[in-house]
């Protein structure tokens, strides 16, 4: 997949079938979208192209309203990763300030998707909007696809056991601590990459090495306080793991630079020191213990190593 932060380098692809959103989460509806957009991009000897926008454009267009605590299911770097596992072929990742808000749903069609890229085929979303003041939506793409001589299809909302799915959804559930169900909308883990800020020895005759780890992107969403069953993964090298989330300056949802995140591997030779790791959610096993006298965390801990090793396979 090339990755392209300049819409002048997408000229001289061949027969693009496009779309565009912001794709948070790649959950299961981007997926549906992104599996439609590689077929119809076989059919006729195309190539695929992505078009995202950072930061996310509520975050720009509302900072003191609905993009004020706006948290991100995935971080760029996460995206991007993601997006590479799908085998797209070109993923444009535009900068989006207030000046490129400005252009209207026609200029977006006839200056870019038709002007730069030639497109043969846009793909969207169910109810998907673009342009200023969102004015454009699949109709009106449709209307301009007559003229400008490409084709046009819409990808029908998405469900998982009956309930449609969306970013703000996942959002939802992350937030309440269910992390299997955000799984189930993702169709992947929830994941978090970070970098261990120390390594150490746990008292209390439990010798087991315990991380904290470090987030770069403060607009990363954080599920809420907890215990969770997690796995761990620094190159060749992968653990389950106990992971402890204590937001000690939790206000509005909104992630402070006062989070703890400990891990704490099952397996030996964790090699990740100063390393970036990733780290998948599969549940929430309970709820952050307040009581802090050695016997009882040590108890707490061994029943929550067995119940994830009995989990994670």
């Amino acid at each position: 997949m090339k990755i392209h932060y300049s819409l002048e380098d997408l000229k001289g692809i061949k027969n693009p079938v496009v779309t565009t959103g912001s794709f948070d989460g790649v959950h299961v509806g981007h997926k549906a979208i992104i599996r439609r957009l590689k077929k119809l991009a076989r059919d006729i000897s195309g190539e695929t192209v992505l078009i995202t926008f950072d930061p996310h454009p509520r975050r720009v267009l509302y900072p003191d309203a609905e993009g004020k605590d706006l948290l991100m299911i995935l971080s760029q770097k996460e995206k991007i990763e993601l997006m590479e596992k799908t085998g797209l072929d070109h993923l444009m990742i535009i900068r989006f300030t207030k000046e490129f808000s400005q252009i209207s749903s026609s200029d977006f069609i006839e200056n870019i998707l038709v002007g730069m890229l030639h497109a043969k085929i846009v793909v969207v979303g169910f109810n998907h909007q673009f342009g200023h003041r969102r004015e454009g939506d699949f109709e009106y793409l449709y209307k301009l696809s007559r003229t400008h001589a490409f084709d046009v299809e819409e990808i029908p909302e998405q469900d998982i056991q009956n309930e449609s799915v969306s970013s703000t959804k996942i959002r939802t559930a992350l937030l309440q601590g269910n992390i299997q169900r955000a799984n189930a909308y993702l169709d992947h883990y929830y994941i978090v990459k970070g970098t261990p800020l120390f390594l150490s020895q746990r008292t209390m005759d439990f010798e087991r090495d315990v991380f904290s780890l470090f987030i770069e992107e403060k607009v990363k969403l954080i599920p809420p306080d907890g215990v969770y069953a997690v796995s761990i993964t620094c190159d060749d090298w992968t653990s389950k793991g106990l992971l402890s989330i204590s937001n000690w300056g939790l206000k509005n949802n909104f992630l402070s630079d006062e989070i703890q995140i400990e891990i704490l591997p099952l397996e030996e030779g964790c090699p990740v020191e100063k390393r970036e790791v990733t780290v998948c959610f599969h549940k929430r096993i309970r709820d952050a213990s307040e009581r802090s006298d050695n016997a009882f965390v040590k108890a707490k801990l061994e029943k929550d190593i067995g119940e994830i090793s009995d989990l994670i396979y």
